[in-house]
């Protein structure tokens, strides 16, 4: 599989001129000009639309307390998408497309499942109340790190 994505990349711009020739016979050349233009908006449109729908819902899981593990390699997918969309050519275009179907992401989520890792480093924070190590949490003063004497020249002093 690791020796076929180099012969692909090789391939992709041949193939896309390829596809270029054939659509612009097919329909002309400020057709086809307009498809390529206006798969680039639509790339940048739906990367916006998708991405706030994305945010929302790794909110929502985060706020429930699960680790967003799919939203995340969907967001990934969706950001992959809208770059294979803004990259002219229409392989790209379609595979693009593609990736903006749940349906579509959701294969590729099974096939990566059990190989994404996520790191939820905010829970493992000794600042959190919620975190099991803020109860374990203590502070050893040497004994001339502490005195009962009031020091006049502080300035942790209050203000009178």
């Amino acid at each position: 599989m690791r020796s076929l994505v180099p012969l692909f990349l090789l391939a992709l711009p041949f193939v896309e001129i390829a596809g270029f020739i054939v659509v612009g016979s097919k329909i002309g050349v400020l057709a086809t000009l307009g498809l390529i233009v206006l798969s680039v908006f639509m790339g940048f449109f739906l990367l916006r639309f998708q991405g706030l729908g994305l945010i929302q819902r790794i909110r929502e899981e985060t706020s429930a307390g699960r680790t967003p593990k799919r939203e995340l390699v969907h967001g990934v997918m969706l950001v992959f998408a809208a770059f294979l969309l803004i990259i002219p050519g229409f392989l790209t275009d379609i595979i693009g497309l593609l990736l903006f179907i749940p349906a579509v992401r959701d294969i590729g989520w099974r096939c990566i499942s059990d190989r994404v890792v996520v790191v939820d480093s905010a829970r493992r924070r000794p600042g959190r109340p919620d975190s099991p190590r803020t109860k374990d949490r203590v502070i050893e003063l040497d004994p001339e790190d502490y005195s009962s004497k009031r020091d006049p020249n502080s300035p942790w002093n209050p203000k009178r």
